[in-house]
């Protein structure tokens, strides 16, 4: 079922909604604009763009929150944070206050996703972080010593106690049944982190544990059809960097 409905008390029938919905769910009959049975995909795209609050939508927190365009932020500062931004792995034990851990979460769940399907999920590992981190050090210090593919290039690592989450006191792993919607969440979620004083390091090594590990995807208790696209470790840097880092040359084709 469509989940739109429209209070025709207030719609003035300007079409600003039925000219903005991709999927072209909503039409005028007479002088009554409907929205379609089928079709919709829930974007919101005729909630937000209704100059009179008509539009409601069935099952969603509809808070009627204005906009906020991005032209507010300044792009030079933007662009240098962005650029100023590291990986980090030296944290302090201070903890992450929730109202912070719910401001990174936030953000992902408003990330864009493949045609609005909404479907990437969030697992704080919290209670249960040592008890993933030493599921991984178990993988990877028996990985050293047998003939695995990963036994030549571990030989050459210190895998020491923190070795994946660096001591940090807030793991986040991502989960999607597309790679692109969950990289996607986890950028928005690594911008607002770094704009709360925070620091984040993508463990990789935790996501290649993901798949060489049942017992750790049982801990993780994925959604069906789920993988762990990103494992986002999250604290107060321990370390401050005084310049942006060089780059190669750009790479750009123009067509």
């Amino acid at each position: 079922m469509n989940p739109i409905e429209i209070d025709e008390s207030k719609c003035t029938k300007c079409s600003s909604c039925i000219d903005d919905c991709p999927n072209n769910c909503l039409y005028l009959e007479g002088e009554t604009v409907k929205a379609s049975e089928k079709g919709c995909m829930e974007c919101g795209h005729c909630y937000a763009i209704c100059p009179k609050g008509a539009i409601s939508m069935v099952n969603y927190d509809c808070a009627d929150e204005p906009a906020v365009s991005m032209t507010e932020i300044d792009s030079d500062m933007l662009l240098g944070a962005m650029k100023s931004r590291r990986t980090i792995r030296k944290f302090k034990p201070q903890p992450v206050e929730d109202e912070k851990i719910m401001k990174i979460l936030e953000a992902g769940r408003y990330s864009p996703t493949g045609a609005n399907s909404q479907n990437v999920s969030y697992t704080i590992l919290a209670s249960r972080q040592d008890e993933a981190e030493e599921i991984c050090l178990k993988l990877f210090r028996r990985s050293q010593k047998v003939g695995s593919p990963l036994s030549s290039f571990l030989k050459r690592i210190d895998i020491d106690d923190n070795f994946f989450f660096k001591g940090a006191p807030l793991v986040i792993v991502v989960s999607s049944k597309s790679n692109v919607d969950g990289g996607l969440a986890s950028s928005y979620m690594e911008i607002m982190a770094e704009s709360l004083g925070l620091g984040v390091l993508y463990s990789g090594f935790f996501v290649m544990c993901t798949k060489l590990s049942r017992k750790l995807r049982n801990l993780l208790e994925l959604e069906k059809g789920h993988d762990v696209v990103s494992c986002m470790v999250i604290g107060y840097p321990n370390v401050k960097y005084q310049r942006i880092v060089p780059r190669k040359d750009l790479k750009m084709k123009k067509l």
